[in-house]
């Protein structure tokens, strides 16, 4: 028998018992769905997450200070004062470091007319916006002269121009922030949000010089928040992280053995960690899906060997005829892959089907790829082989005297 008479006689075999192999097809339609939206919503949480750290920036350090205490209790990092800009300045001449920004920032409520937000404004220099390789939308960034002559201007994110400027352009537009007029020079592209879930678009950013003297007023000269560098490549973050510490540490006359007054933190590291979780849930979601298209290959072989069963009859009158084993064997084969296989086109389509509803009803991140389509019809067809062959087996090795008293 060629291929296409054996492909029709599984269509013949299968239409005869419409029920059968729609029952028989469900299994397989449920774990090829299955599989499709696990691995859909894991790669959707996988790309977030690439996003939000392509969003940080590349090869990215955080220096906060370090703790304080009083009466025996420890506040933790960021509560001394132990960061200067000139600790900034210093940083950024290490030679493995690309470029250092001090950052100083504070909650403040902001008023624009009619409109009020409360948000955090953030004191930095140019060089912190190419650090975090954040771009205008439109209009223009302050620079050397602004800083120079504490000029109340400001960069604001989007989140702050939806909120203060719904309906208008915020350029040239002016807010007040501790009842000083702030003019809005600039509005940043859009950053989305962080790996901890801040929204980074809820921002305002002035001058340094401006935010130390007119708005933190700090009494300790020059100090800052934090400082954020980046290192020249990738491959020099070790040696920038070892060459930082060791300049900090003398700047700040740390003995041997003295604890430091800094926290250093890679935030590089911290965003491949939660990228490494990100791939290993994208896995165990496919795994326990699979679990599904397990159980829907089971169900193929047991209703083959029913079928193998109530047909024997027909075997042996096809031996008889002169069918061989292999003709046998190919057909009964072909009746399990064929039901595979459609089910698992159908799979696909709840796969994608059901994605789309997460997307919409639960607002989470969906992401159908093609690989996963391709992984789990793969699987659905392997598996059809793989059950199906038993049944194909026992139903060829029958013996045609036997088969034909077969009541």
């Amino acid at each position: 028998m060629s291929f296409f008479q054996v492909l029709a006689e599984a269509f013949r075999a299968m239409g005869m018992n419409r029920l059968r192999t729609a029952l028989t097809m469900l299994g397989m339609i449920i774990g090829v769905g299955a599989v499709v939206l696990m691995l859909a919503i894991g790669q959707g949480a996988q790309s977030k997450i690439n996003a939000s750290i392509a969003s940080m920036g590349s090869n990215l350090f955080i220096v906060v200070p370090g703790s304080t205490s009083s009466s025996g209790v420890r506040f933790g990092f960021g509560n001394a004062q132990t960061l200067t800009v000139a600790d900034a300045n210093a940083l950024g001449e290490v030679p493995s470091v690309a470029t250092a920004a001090p950052v100083v920032l504070g909650q403040f409520q902001l008023v624009a007319g009619n409109n009020n937000w409360r948000t955090t404004v953030f004191g930095v220099t140019a060089a912190y916006f190419t650090l975090r390789s954040w771009d205008l939308e439109t209009g223009d960034m302050f620079g050397d002269e602004e800083l120079r002559t504490f000029a109340r201007v400001a960069v604001i994110g989007q989140t702050i121009a939806a909120n203060l400027f719904p309906d208008e352009d915020p350029l040239g537009k002016t807010i007040r922030i501790r009842n000083s007029p702030y003019t809005v020079v600039g509005m940043l592209t859009k950053k989305g949000q962080s790996l901890d879930g801040r929204d980074q678009d809820d921002g305002v950013f002035v001058p340094l010089p401006t935010a130390r003297q007119q708005l933190m007023r700090s009494s300790f000269p020059g100090s800052v928040n934090m400082i954020m560098a980046q290192a020249r490549t990738a491959a020099q973050m070790p040696e920038a992280e070892f060459e930082m510490a060791q300049l900090l540490r003398i700047r700040h006359r740390l003995r041997e053995g003295q604890e430091d007054d800094f926290s250093l933190r890679n935030m590089t590291a911290i965003a491949e960690t939660a990228a490494v979780a990100a791939r290993a849930m994208s896995l165990m979601l496919g795994a326990i899906a699979s679990i599904s298209l397990l159980v829907g290959g089971i169900g193929i072989m047991n209703i083959m060997l029913v079928s193998v069963t109530e047909r024997t009859r027909e075997i042996g009158i096809r031996m008889a005829l002169g069918a061989r084993k292999r003709d046998i064997l190919l057909q009964f084969l072909t009746e399990a892959v064929v039901q595979s296989v459609f089910g698992g086109a159908l799979g696909v389509a709840l796969g994608v089907g059901g994605g789309w509803a997460v997307a919409q009803l639960a607002e989470m991140p969906v992401e159908v790829t093609a690989m996963s389509i391709v992984v789990a019809f793969g699987f659905a067809a392997a598996i059809g082989i793989f059950f199906g062959f038993y049944p194909a087996r026992k139903a060829a090795l029958l013996r045609p005297v036997e088969a034909l008293r077969y009541e």
